[in-house]
């Protein structure tokens, strides 16, 4: 398939908000992809290239050559160019990528130019979000597109399924398992504002979770052989041996769980995200994470996805020990779950999560069965753009443009809702001048603007309407509270949760 057909569809999605006529410019363009190009012909029509890193950035694409004048380039032949790309390393491969780039953009016409540029610095807005491909994907297969997504969340990713799907059709999909050492999608919580409110979603008994500040950790043994895979399914099983060990020892041939691994002090109260991120960054080191379990999806040979939480629990409790469970309170006693919110948080955890002891384990989805609660309001945002600082942060970038996504559908565009540079220790200022500086796309003055690929974290007092941001409303006192590297821009809050919280 030649480049030029993906990058007309992607600018006729790009041309519509409606959910509809993105489906029906993306389906299309998979049907006629052959097997060998399906994956990629995905990944591109959804913004994004398959090679995790191409050592390609922005300062590499501000000069374009001369354009072709007509299209004669595949994806194919793009992918493979990628490729080779990626592993350049070593003593003049700076040179060599810049020369195997040039001639891969020289092939390409001036629109096939801007949308490789596009893709390869994570701009791509056409609104083809991972569910919106799996919408395309149902439609071109002819697969029930509740088929689809529970093959994708099973697999990892979309695009795992797609040939599949185009190919062999829904068969093919059935076939598609919890797969022990491939790690799935995890389910997510949506928020609540206070504990009342995430109880009046509920009938009758739930489980309130402590909420733990860790990083979110899926754990697959087989045999001898233990893996652990954090929310954005890296392979972290080399830096987190300790984890490993914990899972080894348990009595069992074959399981999957989730859970959460942190630091914790010697008085037994839970270390800062940020000190538990740089631990689990390295592969050696003498501080040692604990693992703590909320959810068993799978047990000797048996999968536990569709099985009611409550017996999902009631396995967990039976095979890991209290000591590596996450806290848990089942009750329908407002007044029990607010003690029992009220100790967590003395404990120094950040909140709860009440769950439907009825619910399946949800797959990469983010419903009602959790919700979460915590009761310093906080968001995760993305940067659009920093201001340079003055007096004593003269030189560093300090001051953060904040967006949160417009819409949790099709339209991926992003809304801002203010700035702060409260929150920021030196070393927070230092680390993000340089972070910043390495997804700088253009300059306005003292204003950077990058490329929204940075999560934060921040804390605020309220939510009120404004003129002054598009999204007609801003954040009073915003202050940071980390950086989310295990988060992605899609995983953002949307505009319509920062609104939840107007007074």
């Amino acid at each position: 398939m030649l480049l030029d057909r993906v990058v007309r569809a992607s600018a006729e999605t790009a041309a519509t908000r409606s959910r509809k006529a993105k489906v029906l410019a993306l389906a299309p363009v998979l049907a006629e992809a052959t097997p060998d190009e399906a994956e990629v012909v995905a990944a591109y029509l959804s913004g994004r290239v398959l090679q995790r890193r191409t050592g390609v950035g922005w300062r590499s694409l501000a000069t374009l050559p001369a354009p072709a004048d007509s299209p004669g380039l595949t994806v194919r032949e793009v992918h493979e160019a990628l490729d080779a790309l990626s592993v350049l390393s070593g003593p003049g491969s700076q040179a060599a990528r810049a020369a195997a780039l040039e001639a891969l953009l020289a092939r390409a016409t001036a629109p096939e130019q801007q949308w490789l540029r596009a893709v390869l610095t994570g701009q791509v807005r056409q609104g083809a979000l991972d569910a919106l491909l799996q919408e395309a994907v149902a439609r071109a297969s002819g697969v029930p597109l509740e088929l689809v997504r529970r093959a994708a969340m099973l697999s990892g990713s979309t695009v795992a399924v797609v040939t599949a799907a185009l190919r062999d059709g829904a068969p093919a999909l059935e076939a598609v398992g919890l797969d022990v050492g491939r790690p799935v999608l995890p389910m997510l919580a949506s928020s609540a504002p206070d504990l009342p409110t995430a109880l009046a979603r509920a009938e009758g008994a739930v489980a309130v979770d402590t909420k733990l500040d860790g990083i979110r950790v899926q754990v697959h043994r087989r045999g001898e052989e233990t893996r652990v895979w954090t929310r954005s399914l890296d392979d972290v099983t080399a830096r987190l041996p300790e984890v490993v060990a914990v899972v080894a020892a348990l009595p069992v041939s074959s399981l999957v769980l989730d859970g959460e691994a942190l630091l914790v002090g010697p008085d037994g109260r839970p270390r800062a995200f940020q000190e538990t991120a740089s631990r689990v960054a390295r592969a050696e080191s003498d501080a040692a994470v604990t693992p703590y379990f909320f959810d068993l999806l799978h047990l000797d040979g048996t999968d536990l996805l569709d099985a009611p939480a409550a017996e999902r629990w009631r396995l967990l409790e039976e095979l890991v020990p209290v000591a590596h469970r996450t806290p848990r309170l089942v009750t329908a006693s407002e007044p029990e779950a607010s003690a029992f919110l009220a100790d967590v948080l003395a404990a120094g955890h950040e909140g709860v999560v009440v769950k439907d002891p009825a619910a399946p384990y949800a797959a990469g989805r983010r419903g009602a069965a959790w919700v979460k609660v915590k009761p310093v309001h906080t968001l995760d945002l993305v940067v659009v753009a920093v201001e340079w600082g003055s007096g004593r942060r003269r030189g560093m970038l300090s001051n953060i443009h904040l967006a949160a996504r417009a819409a949790d559908g099709p339209d991926d565009g992003l809304v801002m809702l203010g700035k702060t540079f409260k929150g920021m220790t030196d070393e927070v200022l230092a680390w993000q001048t340089e972070r910043f500086l390495g997804l700088e796309t253009h300059r306005e003055g003292h204003v950077v603007h990058v490329r929204p690929e940075q999560v934060v974290e921040v804390a605020f007092d309220g939510v009120q309407r404004s003129t002054r941001y598009p999204g007609g409303v801003a954040l009073r006192f915003a202050r940071v509270v980390r950086y989310r590297e295990d988060k992605a821009p899609a995983e953002a809050d949307t505009l319509e949760a920062v609104r939840a919280h107007l007074a």
